[in-house]
């Protein structure tokens, strides 16, 4: 299933503020405007706050409220991070990001555990047979993942 484009990171923190809404979540959202501010770009030169073709890079980091704890660092090049309970999802496409936050405060994501390899992952599952897995590190299970287990 195709997600809604998302063609810039204002357009995606609107898309976060509607899953918000629907879930009753609150929202801190900090920007990051300008070449040297955010934190991905290289190919600027020194001291410069736009992009070579004029442009001004924007990024954001969204935290919500509740449980579970979760975060969104969205990068100007398209893609995100998402930390759900303090478990990283490094490079999930921006377009991707509401699906995703709709899966865990829908109770659609879920803890499995195996024994080879060894191991608890945080498996969140999007509408069109999309989904992101990440491994639970040795921190431990919080009580909101503890909850989140499955067989």
């Amino acid at each position: 299933m195709a997600h809604p484009h998302l063609p810039t990171t204002e357009a995606a923190v609107a898309a976060i503020r509607e899953v918000a809404r629907e879930f009753d979540r609150e929202l801190v959202v900090t920007d990051d405007i300008g070449t040297d501010q955010v934190s991905r770009r290289e190919s600027a030169d020194a001291f410069t706050a736009t992009d070579p073709d004029g442009s001004l890079p924007h990024e954001a980091f969204v935290e919500l409220n509740g449980q579970p704890a979760v975060t969104v660092r969205l990068f100007a090049d398209g893609d995100a991070r998402v930390s759900v309970e303090d478990v990283e999802f490094h490079d999930v496409p921006r377009d991707s990001v509401p699906g995703f936050l709709r899966s865990v405060f829908g109770g659609l994501a879920y803890v499995q555990g195996r024994f080879f390899p060894v191991g608890e992952w945080l498996v969140v599952p999007l509408p069109g047979d999309e989904t992101y897995k990440e491994l639970i590190l040795l921190n431990g299970l919080t009580p909101w993942l503890a909850r989140s287990v499955r067989p």
